[in-house]
This record gives structure tokens, sequence and C-alpha cells, in this order.
């Protein structure tokens, strides 16, 4: 038995095609615009500004390849312990041994050297060991005892702290076998005034890219850090992510004090604690930059090297000591508010662009 249409429904006119929904896809040039707008590329505009501002203040010292060459060389070991930071901020766990770390190993190397009349390998081999060790014992007491990461890691610092002051009782470890090859190579060598520390950073921000956006454990490390109990749910072994990011950590931070050490020829016992700071802050930088509310490793770097090219300006131009601080705590200010939209903006910028109504739908029949 077939149906009859009603009147109304037949004195109806026949429907417009249905407009899809969907957006066009995005054309190369809004694609280029989107990559570079400051959104997503803030800190190089603000990187940019700053070149300029040191460039005029000091024309004679600031604009020269050799200025280039010292702001990567000198912010190549920050750069390594920012990017420390990354896996387990992606994990959103925190890892406030670092510094701590990088002393360990920096310590334990020339006290193996030095003191023990160990060969470089077999010094770095062991100051490594320890600084996979420390990894563990954060992941046994962050994963395995559901201890907070930023409490458990801050005790964890702190016994370290113990055991560096009772080898060196607060004093650096020096002598001539860091300042001879093949350790003194490990940081010194360079290649058209390029250090190796510089392709150490290159290499491990490639590493964690890589990791992050083109694996399927990056995809994870994301979940992990944006809804644990989500992730945890769809079959992601959080804990087990975690654990490995706090060990990953623990080691690139380590190898960062490898090469302070043969960097400065010695073992310091506070070589980490400038960068504890400076790394996170980085991080969070970063996190702004490129893949916005990510972080990331290219971010990182950019912060890195952002921040590295204001303090070296502020050397070269003699500014006072107290500059220094106050251009970092402003930089980071005023990166985070313009880049993250603290700043109210008109609405026709906020809004996103998307696909427009159908005007025909909207009319009364």
């Amino acid at each position: 038995m077939t149906s009859i249409p009603t009147r109304a429904a037949a004195e109806l006119p026949p429907s417009a095609p249905e407009r899809s929904t969907v957006s066009a896809p995005r054309t190369p040039v809004r694609r280029a615009a989107a990559a570079l707008s400051f959104r997503n590329i803030g800190a190089v505009y603000v990187w940019l500004v700053i070149v300029v501002l040191f460039s005029v203040w000091a024309p004679d010292t600031f604009p020269t390849a050799i200025t280039v060459k010292q702001v990567l060389n000198g912010n190549a070991v920050a750069g390594l312990v920012a990017l420390s930071v990354v896996p387990p901020l992606a994990a959103r766990v925190f890892d406030l041994s670092i510094a701590f770390t990088m002393s360990l190993t920096s310590v334990l190397t020339a006290y193996f050297m030095v003191s023990a009349g160990l060969g470089p390998g077999a010094a770095i081999a062991l100051a490594m060991t320890a600084a996979l060790l420390v990894g563990v014992v954060n992941g046994i007491v962050v994963v395995v005892l559901r201890v907070d990461s930023f409490i458990a890691t801050l005790a964890t610092g702190a016994l370290i702290q113990s055991l560096i002051t009772m080898v060196t009782n607060d004093s650096s470890i020096t002598g001539v076998q860091l300042l001879a090859e093949p350790f003194a190579s490990i940081a010194q060598l360079d290649v058209g005034g390029i250090t190796l520390p510089v392709l150490y950073l290159l290499l491990a921000a490639l590493a964690i890219w890589f990791l992050l956006e083109h694996t399927a454990t990056g995809r994870r490390l994301y979940a992990t850090g944006f809804n644990a109990d989500a992730a945890r749910l769809q079959g992601v072994p959080t804990d087990r992510l975690r654990f490995l990011t706090l060990v990953a950590s623990a080691l690139l931070s380590g190898f960062a004090g490898v090469v302070f050490a043969s960097s400065v020829g010695s073992g310091s016992p506070t070589a980490g604690t400038p960068y504890l700071l400076s790394a996170y802050a980085a991080a969070f930088v970063g996190a702004t930059q490129l893949r916005a509310g990510r972080f990331n490793a290219w971010g990182t770097v950019l912060a890195v090297l952002l921040l590295g090219t204001g303090i070296t300006g502020l050397g070269l131009a003699t500014s006072a000591q107290w500059a220094t601080s106050l251009f970092t705590g402003s930089v980071l200010i005023v990166a985070l508010v313009l880049t993250g939209g603290r700043i109210a903006l008109p609405a026709v910028l906020r809004r996103r662009p998307g696909p427009r109504p159908d005007i025909t739908t909207s009319k009364e029949v």
C-alpha cells in the first residue's frame, strides 16, 4: 500500500539542494597567513624587535656574525636543559630535579676523571648511569607511589644535592684531565665558529619533535597530558608513558651536565641551578608557539634563542647587572600575554572563520 502525500506537503516548493556545512579547503595563501600570524609565531616577531633594538643600541658590537655565534654557542646547554622538560610536560608531569641531575653528572664526570683516574668514556658512562637511576627513582615515586610530581621531584632534587655536597664539599672539581682531549672536544670543538653543543641541541630537538608529532607514542603523550583518565579508558598506558618521560628527562639533563663540564673544564656543584627557571620559562613560552597549547621542541628552542639574544645584547650594550633579570621577566610576560591572547582583540580578529549560514534555510516557507 503506497502512501499518499498530504496537500500541504504537495504544495511545498521543491527544496533547494543542501549546502555543505564543511568549510572550503584552505588555500596556500590562507595557510601561509595562518602560519605567519602573530598567534602562531609571536615570539619570532618579538625576537626581531629585540634584534632591531640592540642593533640600534649597540651598532658596533651587536649586529655581527660573532654575536650570532655567541648566541648559539652560549645557549646550547640551556636549550638542552629546556628540551629535557618538554616530554614530561607533554604528559603533564613536572620534573624539578633536572637542575640537580645536571649538577650531579657534571660533578661525577669530573670526580671519576680527576680523583678516580678513569678515562672520559668510563667517567661519562658512570655519570649517565647515575642520571638514569635518578630518572628511575623519580618514576617509581611519581608513578608507582602516586606522589605528586612537583613535590616528588623537588624532594629527589634535595637528595641529589646532598650527594653532591658529600662528594664535592661544595667546591668545584678541577684538573688538567678535564682540559685535555678528547673530553674537552665534547663541548669546545667547533666548525666555523659553531661548537658541537649546538649540534646536540638540534639533534635533541629533532628527536623530540619527531617523537611528539609523528609517532603514536607522541599522540598518546599529548592525550595523557590533556586528559589522563580519558586516555586510560582508551587503552593508553599512561603510567608507563609518564615513567618513561621522567627517565628521558633525567638522561637529557644529565647529558647537559656532561657538556657543561666539558665546556668550562670543571665539575661544578651548582652547574644546573641557573638553568631551572629558564628551562621552564622557555618550555612554557614555547608552548604558545607553532603548536599553540602543546609543549613542543621547536617552540622551546625559539624561546631559548629569544631570551639568549636579549641577554647577549644587554651584555654587549654594557647595561646594569639588574637589567638581565628585568629583561627576562618582561619578555616572558609580554610573550605569554600576547601570544596567549590575554589582551582583548576586536571580535572580528578573535572570531575564527567558519561555514557561513545557509540563507535559504533561514527563510520561512
